[in-house]
């Protein structure tokens, strides 16, 4: 007999679009991604703007970011209960933002970026893949996308579960990981800036395995969801 999944809240969170056609539409994002984790047995997704509610906060099992970050004292407050509570959070390309408050941020999430003082760019992208013996990483070796990097990222890359690298000005630089703060989860994912990054087959599984993993969940829940509108091809 079948184990039966527990009940699961997730909280989508977006922001403002701020880029153009197919960038950083995290609206759009928002409602495709809501519909995709609600086909999933026994999962419950809301949407928030902006940041979650009280509410929210208090019932969620992980949180899901996409969105231009932001960071404060009350933010902090709220993020941190959450976490000591042992929720999860999930951060998706600019989320990772936190301005002034870069380094503070970077004690709750691994590595954060702030505007001004970072690298990127864009174009092909190949994720060389570390810790592959991580239930994460199974079975994925590298990854290559068409999509935005950053680095010069402020955080102490040793604090970090290394996943993902890109070759940056000659060197490997993170641009994906998995953070641990006390009983909380944090899965980073600096890839996705394009709209059809989110529709490549390989970084739908390990974004979904990254979601779980911070519920706190069998990274494989979500396996019947990832070719459900993925690009593949015969």
């Amino acid at each position: 007999m079948l184990k039966e999944l527990r009940p699961l809240k997730l909280v989508l969170v977006s922001g403002k679009k701020d880029h153009g056609p197919g960038e950083h539409d995290y609206p759009a994002w928002q409602i495709q991604w809501g519909q995709l984790l609600a086909a999933a047995s026994n999962v419950e997704g809301t949407a928030a703007f902006d940041f979650p509610s009280e509410k929210q906060l208090a019932i969620a099992d992980a949180l899901i970011f996409f969105q231009k970050g932001a960071w404060n004292d009350d933010r902090a407050k709220k993020l941190d209960a959450f976490q000591a509570r042992g929720g999860g959070s999930v951060y998706i390309h600019w989320a990772v933002n936190g301005d002034d408050r870069v380094a503070d941020f970077s004690q709750r999430i691994g590595l954060a970026s702030k505007r001004g003082s970072i690298r990127y760019r864009h174009g092909p992208l190949t994720l060389d893949m570390h810790n592959t013996d991580h239930p994460i990483m199974r079975n994925i070796d590298q990854l290559k996308l068409y999509d935005e990097s950053y680095w010069k990222l402020t955080g102490d890359v040793k604090n970090v579960t290394l996943f993902g690298t890109s070759t940056e000005e000659g060197e490997a630089t993170p641009q994906v990981w998995a953070y641990e703060k006390g009983a909380g989860r944090v899965f980073v994912s600096i890839p996705g800036h394009y709209s059809w990054t989110f529709d490549d087959p390989i970084f739908r599984v390990l974004l979904l395995r990254g979601i779980a993993w911070a519920a706190r969940e069998p990274v494989d829940r979500f396996n019947e969801l990832a070719p459900l509108g993925a690009r593949l091809s015969r």
